[in-house]
């Protein structure tokens, strides 16, 4: 089994950065991964360091991943993730939703025993290790780790977790993926600013599916199938994630399409990821049974 360390990292998707390392399809690869803060902020001290700020949310990799080519896509089965016994978090001042309560930045490190994050003396948090960022390279100009889109990266969805799976489109030859920022806990939304932020490690097996097309980034997580969209609006990220769930149904599953509308009305969750990126990630989600009895994936 190939282990990428947590020192080849990179901080944007690009088809231009060299693989550190190749696997075949079907074959299990560890990524070691750096909190979003490149494991810097160590103390309130740093909270303010130029050091953090030019180095946040690093991803290992990039893996080339060989006979994928472009138009294919990755199956990427979330086979385990560890994480560390301490994680950070941090209030920001320029927090779009709640920076302005603060007068300056906060920072708080939380201990996990025994697979709970403690709080403090009186709350205990079961957490629920997931994958903040993940993605390939886009066709095109290189893509910042900070920000989501169809490339995948910066997506925050807390779905992303052990036992799940991520279907992404190849972009270029390989895909060169490359993933980072766990989260030993997070909510729905992201909505203080950010997570329980800590490294850790995941465990991936990466298959190529050649002549299928289905919408992405795609995840299947317990019972449930999900469409990701990132835009520049809730608004926009919503209508988008809704309308490719929608053409799913259609063209893969074969629904007629007043039924699909009618489906997605009765069964549809519209659930948000985060609102705190440069751009905001909402997820639709449908039963994955629906999806089973049609063979659509």
């Amino acid at each position: 089994m190939k282990i990428i360390k947590r020192e080849k990292k990179v901080f944007t998707f690009s088809k231009t950065h060299k693989p550190v390392e190749f696997v075949k399809s079907g074959e299990l690869v560890v990524f070691e991964t750096s909190d979003c803060f490149n494991d810097i902020l160590t103390s309130e001290e740093k909270l303010n360091s130029k050091e953090l700020n030019d180095f946040q949310n690093p991803a290992t990799g990039p893996l080339f991943i060989e006979n994928a080519r472009i138009g294919d896509i990755l199956k990427i089965e979330i086979i385990d993730i560890k994480v560390n016994d301490k994680g950070v978090m941090t209030v920001d001042t320029r927090d779009p939703i709640l920076g302005n309560k603060f007068e300056k930045n906060g920072y708080k490190s939380i201990p996990i025993e025994d697979n709970y994050a403690i709080f403090n003396e009186k709350i205990r948090l079961p957490i629920r290790p997931m994958i903040g960022v993940v993605g390939v390279a886009p066709a095109e100009e290189e893509i910042t780790t900070v920000f989501p889109g169809e490339h995948g990266g910066n997506m925050d969805c807390k779905e992303i977790v052990k036992g799940s799976i991520l279907y992404l489109h190849v972009n270029v030859e390989g895909g060169l993926l490359a993933m980072g920022d766990l989260h030993a806990v997070m909510g729905d939304g992201e909505t203080g600013g950010c997570g329980l932020e800590i490294n850790g490690e995941v465990t991936v097996r990466v298959n190529v599916i050649k002549d299928k097309i289905f919408p992405t980034p795609m995840v299947v997580s317990g019972k449930k199938i999900m469409v990701i969209a990132s835009a520049k609006t809730m608004e926009e990220a919503s209508k988008e994630s809704v309308s490719s769930m929608h053409q799913f149904l259609v063209d893969r599953v074969g629904m007629d399409k007043y039924e699909a509308a009618y489906l997605l009305s009765l069964v549809g969750d519209l659930k948000i990821c985060q609102i705190v990126n440069p751009l905001m990630t909402v997820r639709m989600e449908m039963p994955i049974t629906i999806i089973e009895k049609h063979s659509a994936l």
